[in-house]
C-alpha cells in the first residue's frame, strides 16, 4: 500500500470529516492509523449508491439495467425510503396511472398490486380491479403495506443481486470521504450495529442519502432552509434567508382498531407538554396541535377534520381514518382482518420544534426522539381524549402495529423526510419555472397554463407546491404549481465531477422543493442519474458535457425515452 492510500485508508477507518484538497490529499482528521477497535473491508464497484430510498433504488436499477456494477448502502435495514422505512403511502399525481412517471416507476407499481393478488386472500371484486388499490385510502391510488414495497423492491433488484452486478449493505450509514480536488476516491460506510466500517471505491458516486449527507464529507457546495425573496425572487420565498429553516419531519406509524378492547397503556413522557402545545406559528396555528382542528394549507383558516376507526364517512370534513388507510378489510375473503389498518402521517404529528439537518449527531437524534413523542403522543390523544362523532371521547381499542412497520415501539424506522441539502447546481429550479401564479407573471401569452420547457429536460413530474409548517416558524405554505419537467442541470453540482444527488437533494429552492420532493418525482431523478452515469461511461465523456454538447444531450434523451422515460407532458 503506497503513502496516499495508506493515508486515506488511515484518516477513513478513524472517522474524520471530508477529506478535501487541490490535486493534493489534506487531511481534517485526528486519527491517523488504523483503530483496533472495529474490523474494515474494501469493495469496489463502477456506481456507489449512498442510500436505498425511492432515488437509490432507481438509480441501482438504471445502472444495473445498462451493464454496471453497483454497490448501495441503506442506513435501516430496508430499502425504499418513504414508501417503506418512512410509512409514506406515495403521494402521486392524477394521471399516474398512464403518464407522468418513468416507465420503471409504474413497473413497481403494477408489482405492488400483483403481490397482493397473488399473496393476499382479496375478494373477487377487489381481484378484478385493474387499478386495485389495496387500502383505498384517499390520498393515493394505491395506498399498500410498507412491508411490501420491500418485498416489491427487492424482486426487481433480485436479478442483480444474483448476479453479482449490485450489493447492498443494509444498517450501513456513510461517515467519511476521501476527494481529491474535484472528484470522490472512496468513501467510508459504517455499520451502525457493529461500529465495523466497509472503504467503498468506484468511478461515480450518487448521494441518495435521506439528508443529502455525502455533500457536506465530500465538500460540495449546498444550501439548506430557506432563501430570501432577494436571493431568488420568488413570490413565496422568505422575506429573510434562513439555512436552518427547514420542513417539518414527521415519524409516521401504523395503527388498527380493535372493537371493545382496552389497549390504553400509560402515557408517553411528554404527553402532558404535546397535550398542551399550541404551536408558535406566522400566520397562527389553529388552536392546538393535539386536535382536530388545523391550519387549511392553502387558506390558512381552521379547519375541522373527523376521526372514526370505523371507516364511516363523516358529513362534511375528512374522516382522517380514511385518509392513509393502507388496508380495507372489505378487499380481503371476510374474516381476513379484524379491521382496517391505516398510516399516520397527519398535521398532528409534523415536528418542527427542532432541526434534523446540519445538527450534531446528538440533536439529530434527540430530535428523532421528540419527534416519536410526539407521535406516540398523538396515539394515546386519540385513544383517550379525541372527541368521537357520537358524542363520546377516545377510542380505547387502537392498537400500534409495529409488526407492520418492521418496529419493536410501533413507529416508522426512520423519520420521513421532506427537505434535505440541496446542490448548489448548474441550474436551480425557481418558483418562476414551475408555480402557476408566478408564471403568469413571467409566461405572457399562455397565462401561467404551463411550466417552463427546459431544453435539457430528463424527466416530468407533478404536485402542488406543499410546504409543511417548519423549524422556523413559517405556517403551511401551500398553493398551485404545474406539470413540470426535471432539467439536467439540476442534477449537476457546479463542481464536484463524479457526485450526482438521486433524492430531495437536487437543486430546487426551498419553495420549489415543495413539489419536486414527492414519491414519483424521487424515483424518475434517481432513474435519470443511472441512466447518465450509464451514458457518460460509454461515451468517455463527463457527466458536465452531456448537457454542454447538444449533441450528446440529444443522444442521452434518446436512450431515456427509449428506457421508458418521458422528457415532456403529452
Amino acid at each position: 500500500m503506497d503513502r496516499r492510500s495508506f493515508i486515506t485508508y488511515a484518516t477513513l477507518l478513524g472517522g474524520s470529516a471530508a477529506l478535501k484538497g487541490n490535486n493534493a490529499l489534506v487531511t481534517s482528521g485526528k486519527h491517523i492509523g488504523k483503530p483496533t477497535h472495529y474490523r474494515s473491508r474494501e469493495l469496489q464497484a463502477d456506481v456507489i449508491i449512498l442510500g436505498g430510498g425511492m432515488g437509490g433504488c432507481a438509480t441501482a436499477l438504471a445502472c444495473c439495467r445498462n451493464g454496471l456494477s453497483v454497490i448501495m448502502t441503506e442506513e435501516t435495514d430496508w430499502i425504499g425510503g418513504q414508501v417503506s422505512q418512512q410509512g409514506v403511502p406515495p403521494d402521486e399525481h392524477q394521471w399516474i396511472e398512464t403518464h407522468g412517471a418513468p416507465q420503471s416507476y409504474r413497473d413497481y407499481r403494477n408489482r405492488v398490486r400483483e403481490y397482493y393478488r397473488q399473496n393476499y386472500p382479496l375478494t373477487e371484486a377487489a381481484r378484478n380491479r385493474v387499478n386495485l388499490n389495496p387500502g383505498d385510502g384517499s390520498v393515493s391510488r394505491i395506498c399498500h403495506e410498507p412491508r411490501v414495497s420491500v418485498s416489491v423492491l427487492t424482486d426487481m433488484l433480485s436479478p442483480f443481486l444474483s448476479t453479482g452486478k449490485l450489493r447492498i449493505l443494509l444498517n450501513h450509514k456513510v461517515r467519511s470521504s476521501d476527494v481529491n480536488g474535484d472528484r470522490v476516491i472512496c468513501v467510508a460506510a459504517e455499520n451502525i450495529h457493529t461500529g465495523d466500517r466497509t472503504i467503498l471505491t468506484g468511478e461515480s458516486f450518487v448521494d441518495a442519502t435521506e439528508c443529502g449527507d455525502l455533500l457536506p464529507l465530500t465538500g460540495t457546495e449546498y444550501i439548506t432552509g430557506t432563501e430570501s425573496k432577494d436571493d431568488t425572487k420568488e413570490l413565496h420565498a422568505a422575506e429573510k434567508a434562513d439555512p436552518m429553516n427547514n420542513q417539518a419531519v414527521t415519524v409516521c406509524f401504523a395503527m388498527d382498531y380493535q372493537a371493545g378492547r382496552d389497549n390504553v397503556q400509560d402515557p408517553p413522557k411528554e404527553y402532558d407538554f404535546w397535550r398542551k402545545y399550541v404551536p408558535k406559528m406566522t400566520p397562527p396555528w389553529s388552536g392546538r396541535l393535539l386536535d382536530l382542528t388545523y391550519s387549511e394549507p392553502s387558506t390558512l383558516n381552521s379547519k375541522q377534520m373527523g376521526f372514526d376507526p370505523n371507516g364511516k364517512n363523516l358529513d362534511g370534513v375528512l374522516n382522517l381514518w380514511n385518509y392513509r388507510r393502507i388496508i380495507n378489510l372489505h378487499n380481503f375473503v371476510e374474516g381476513t382482518y379484524e379491521g382496517d389498518i391505516t398510516l399516520v402521517n397527519w398535521p398532528q404529528n409534523d415536528f418542527f420544534q427542532g432541526n434534523l439537518i446540519d445538527v450534531p449527531e446528538k440533536e439529530f437524534q434527540r430530535n428523532v426522539e421528540r419527534a416519536k413523542q410526539l407521535s406516540h403522543s398523538l396515539f394515546y390523544w386519540l385513544q383517550t381524549e379525541a372527541p368521537r362523532p357520537d358524542g363520546g371521547i377516545g377510542w380505547r381499542g387502537l392498537r400500534l402495529r409495529g409488526d407492520l412497520m418492521g418496529t419493536a415501539d410501533g413507529m416508522a424506522k426512520y423519520p420521513y423526510i421532506r427537505e434535505s441539502r440541496r446542490i448548489r447546481a448548474e441550474f436551480t429550479i425557481l418558483e418562476e419555472h414551475v408555480g402557476a401564479e408566478n408564471r403568469r407573471l413571467v409566461a405572457g401569452d399562455l397565462k401561467g397554463k404551463r411550466s417552463a420547457e427546459f431544453f435539457d429536460s430528463v424527466g416530468v413530474g407533478y404536485y402542488h407546491i406543499d410546504l409543511h409548517p417548519s423549524s422556523g416558524g413559517n405556517n403551511y405554505i401551500d398553493f398551485p404549481s404545474l406539470p413540470f419537467q426535471i432539467p439536467l442541470g439540476a442534477l449537476l453540482p457546479r463542481r464536484m465531477e463524479n457526485l450526482l444527488p438521486a433524492n430531495k437533494n437536487i437543486g430546487t429552492t426551498h419553495i420549489t422543493n415543495g413539489c419536486y420532493r414527492l414519491h414519483p418525482v424521487e424515483w424518475s431523478i434517481g432513474e435519470a442519474v443511472g441512466q447518465l452515469i450509464a451514458f457518460a461511461k460509454k461515451t468517455q465523456v463527463p457527466f458536465r458535457a452531456v448537457r454542454e454538447r447538444r449533441e450528446l444531450l440529444s443522444d442521452f434523451q434518446q436512450m431515456l425515452r427509449k428506457q421508458g422515460v418521458e422528457t415532456e407532458w403529452p
